[in-house]
């Protein structure tokens, strides 16, 4: 092992490559806290995080006064002490987003640096289960995009070789949410998957009554129906419905997800390693929720979930929403509609450092 000598923290923003809404916001920027951590052999490892336009400043703010300063000298092998430490350093402000943002950019450059230590890519390093993971497309079903859209977003989807795609849903009236998926249905056939998302949207009694009217069009889920923090009404929402419900997005620690799977309040989990806190948990989520038979399919941050997913054996979905792009020089490999993790040593992510310097807005090196 090295320790750690060097900390670079920066703030990247984004902006949303299409127009992204849903039924309580819109993707404004994607804020990007990003952590380059050095040890004393001289390697490197980069992580990130992000939010969707409000909070970035506040998570670098924390970074810089109270996790970066405690990082230095420490064994930077030792990810899961570090995570711990961590932890307890901020424990007064957990469980929640910005404190969760902020240790998901360090873990993740932890990991980074752990596996170009050792020469390995990160799905083998954190579990090694698989080689692919088949792909959903989400960019082409947000809720300000008119139905022949959609129906033609989801055929050129389809055409590709994705195995779904994802509506947003939470219209004024369940009328006009049923017309938008029974005309993607229709279009694309009963052999290929259509997910819902009404980003915590509804009631719970809005949410039964939606489930109900979507049954008849096969749904593969019903994604974040009702607000994240209501366990009790997740599990009254599963017993009523045929349609699995899918949980994650927006939870911010590992006891949230084990309340929902002890109380049969999901059907898919969603942990999200940005949000979650980092590898280090969502890899503890991942597999507390195989031990419930239950699967794992991520949001967003494909370009680090492809790897987890190929980690673990209880992956089920990709979510494609591509944002890298504008500053890396390759993209995700993508083959046959099927995610190839990167055979590059730790994230595999091959950023663009000069792409990178356009979008910065913060940048300090703690040493």
């Amino acid at each position: 092992m090295a320790k750690i000598v060097s900390i670079e923290v920066l703030k990247v923003d984004l902006k949303p490559k299409v127009v992204r809404t849903d039924a309580v916001q819109s993707f404004e920027c994607q804020e990007t806290p990003m952590v380059r951590i050095r040890d004393a052999d001289g390697v490197v490892g980069t992580g990130y995080s992000y939010t969707i336009g409000t909070g970035g400043s506040s998570v670098i703010k924390l970074i810089d006064d109270h996790l970066a300063p405690m990082l230095l000298g420490r064994e930077a092998g030792e990810v899961e002490k570090i995570w711990r430490d961590m932890f307890y350093r901020v424990h007064a402000t957990t469980v929640g987003a910005i404190t969760s943002i902020a240790m998901a950019a360090i873990d993740t450059a932890l990991w980074d640096l752990r596996g170009r230590k050792a020469k390995l890519p990160l799905h083998i390093v954190a579990g090694g289960a698989k080689d692919n993971i088949p792909l959903y497309y989400t960019e082409g079903g947000w809720l300000h995009i008119e139905q022949a859209q959609l129906v033609e977003e989801a055929l050129k989807a389809k055409e590709a070789g994705f195995g779904g795609t994802k509506l947003k849903v939470g219209k004024p009236h369940v009328g006009e949410d049923v017309r938008r998926i029974a005309a993607v249905r229709e279009a694309v056939g009963n052999d290929w998957d259509v997910m819902t998302d009404a980003n915590q949207g509804l009631s719970l009694d809005e949410a039964i009554r939606r489930a109900r009217c979507f049954e008849p069009y096969d749904i593969a889920w019903f994604e974040e129906p009702i607000h994240a923090d209501d366990v009790l009404a997740h599990q009254r929402l599963c017993a009523s419905t045929t349609v699995p419900i899918a949980v994650g997005e927006s939870m911010y620690s590992l006891s949230q997800f084990k309340d929902y799977l002890q109380s049969g309040a999901c059907s898919i989990v969603q942990t999200d390693v940005g949000r979650i806190g980092g590898i280090t948990p969502w890899l503890k989520v991942a597999h507390m929720a195989e031990a419930f038979n239950v699967p794992v399919c991520p949001h967003f941050l494909m370009e680090i979930h492809v790897a987890l997913c190929c980690a673990v054996p209880n992956s089920r979905w990709l979510e494609f929403i591509p944002q890298l792009d504008l500053v890396t020089h390759t993209g995700m490999r993508v083959e046959n509609g099927q995610a190839i993790p990167s055979s590059e040593p730790g994230l595999g992510i091959d950023w663009d450092w000069d792409k990178l310097q356009d979008h910065t807005v913060h940048r300090k090196l703690h040493s």
